[in-house]
Order: structure tokens, then sequence, then C-alpha cells
């Protein structure tokens, strides 16, 4: 690895069943192995692969989704010590998709996503915006903060799921140096898979950024969380010189679980950023600037 490219795997990742949390552990192993076999050197999971793990609970409490918010807590430091155990037995960063924790009053949830790499947990992002299953039916609370990461190749940010469909959230992070954002995500529909890519592809647009979503798939009808997952992992860049002219550098079949693998190569992404086709980075500023203008001397004109 230089400094300014990495190798990465995006999951498309199966919802599976477990008798215990060795299993569970097995699969993982099974599945960072995969990637480092490619010599991937950042691997990226999908939000809420972790509620497969409601597998491990008795049948009454499967299907009592707040509830099982409350039996996570259990789990939770035997999932961190996993992938942190991961991240440094290889040398390599890990993105484990997303885990629900308690918030600072006790009393709510946040869908937290942490970052681990060879020395440790680097930090974590919390959800911004809540879709209406976690607002309505598991009082998942909002994050407070938005974070970039300063990891050896580039400064990375993440926005989980809903937050890619909101500009200003990835935004703010390019702004703080974000040359990455990833997106563990995790869709129970195709027009749901759809509208967070759609997202992704407009923030590597406007941005000229690399976007790294990760998908949940297959059904678990014992889980009301993830009972039922449809999408695909991808890679997307700016659409400019250097980069394919769709704008998707990889991607895989819909619903079937593997990784997604490609390289990212931060130098040229800053010389389209200098001296591209068009400027998105850079005039974001100019629109801002647009926007108040009109806003002072009134909308009507627009």
């Amino acid at each position: 690895m230089t400094t300014r490219s990495v190798n990465i795997a995006t999951a498309q990742y199966d919802i599976g069943y477990f008798e215990s949390f060795d299993t569970y552990r097995e699969k993982v192993i099974c599945w960072v192995e995969e990637a480092l076999e490619y010599g991937a050197q950042l691997l990226v999971f999908p939000e809420y692969a972790c509620m497969e793990l409601t597998s491990l609970f008795a049948e009454p409490l499967r299907q009592n989704i707040s509830d099982q918010l409350v039996a996570y807590q259990d789990l939770h430091d035997d999932f961190c010590q996993l992938y942190a155990e991961l991240a440094a037995q290889h040398q390599v960063y890990i993105q484990p998709g997303t885990f629900p924790v308690v918030d600072e009053t006790g009393s709510g949830y946040l869908n937290r996503a942490y970052l681990f790499g060879p020395e440790g947990e680097i930090g974590f992002q919390d959800k911004q915006i809540m879709t209406r299953f976690e607002d309505e039916h598991w009082q998942i609370s909002p994050g407070n903060e938005l974070k970039v990461f300063n990891l050896p190749f580039a400064k990375v940010g993440i926005n989980i799921c809903f937050d890619s469909e909101f500009p200003l959230l990835a935004r703010q992070q390019v702004e703080a140096g974000a040359e990455l954002i990833l997106v563990p995500s995790c869709t129970d529909t195709m027009a749901g898979y759809y509208r967070v890519q759609t997202g992704c592809r407009a923030r590597a647009l406007e941005n000229q950024c690399y976007v790294v979503q990760a998908a949940t798939l297959g059904e678990a009808e014992w889980s009301p969380a993830v009972d039922e997952n449809h999408g695909a992992a991808a890679v997307y860049t700016p659409i400019d010189r250097g980069f394919p002219d769709d704008g998707i550098l990889s991607i895989g079949p819909v619903d079937k679980p593997q990784w997604v693998y490609a390289e990212l190569d931060f130098d040229r992404l800053a010389a389209v950023r200098k001296d591209g086709q068009v400027l998105n980075h850079r005039d974001w500023d100019k629109q801002l600037l647009k926007a108040l203008v009109s806003q002072e001397n009134g909308a009507a004109g627009i």
C-alpha cells in the first residue's frame, strides 16, 4: 500500500443463522480471509449485518424488536473484539457495518458504525437521519456529530445508508478533507437499494470523491429487523477524465453474496479535483453563495 492508494473490498453480505457466537465468528473470519486473498487493505461490511445474531436469541425475543436492542448489548464487546482482533492480526482496516448501542442517556439507542485498524479501534460514526422503521418501530436516536477519520491513504467519512441520500452530510465531511465516503447499507426492497445507490452516485459526482456501498442480502424470516434484504455493493467515482464514463468503478450482481473489489487512487482524485473537465468539488462554494444571495433577494426568480 502506498500512502495514496488502497485496495478495497466491499461486501454483498448474506444474512445467516447461527447456533452460537463461535459459528458467527467462523463466518466472519472466512469472509475476511477471502478478501485478504485479493489483497484488500480496507474491508467494508453493511449496515445491520450484525442483526443476523438475532438467531442466537430465544424465539420470543427474536420477534420482539425492542427487547432485542437490550439483548444486543450483551454481544457488543464480543462483536467489537472480533473485528478489532482481525484488523490487528492482518494489519488491515475494517468497517464492520453497524451495531445498535445504548446512547448517553441510557434510555435510547444509536445506530453506530465502528472503524478498526491495525492498532485497534479508530473511532465510530453514528447514523444521523433515521428511516421510518428506525424512528417509529425501534426508536433509534440520531447521532449528533459528523466525523472524518485520517487513515494513512486518505481521509474517510461514513454515511450510514439513509444518510447518503442527504447531500449536506457528505459535503460537511468532504469540506473537512474526506476523499472517500463509506456507505454501509441495509435495504429490504430494490426501491430502497436504488435510492441509496442514487444517493451514493450523486455524492461521488458532486464532491468528486470515491463512495463505497456495502449491502445486506437474503431472507431471515426469524428476524423482523432484517427479514428481507436486496441490493449490491459497489464503488462509485467522479465522472471525469481518468474515471469510468458512468462513474461505476466496480459493482456486483444484485443479490449474490460476494466481495466487490477495487483499487482507489487518491492522487488521481486530487488531480481531477484540481484540473478536471468540470470542478464540482470547487464550485460548491459558488453555488452556495448564489443560493445565499437569492435568499436575501427573495426566491421569486428561482
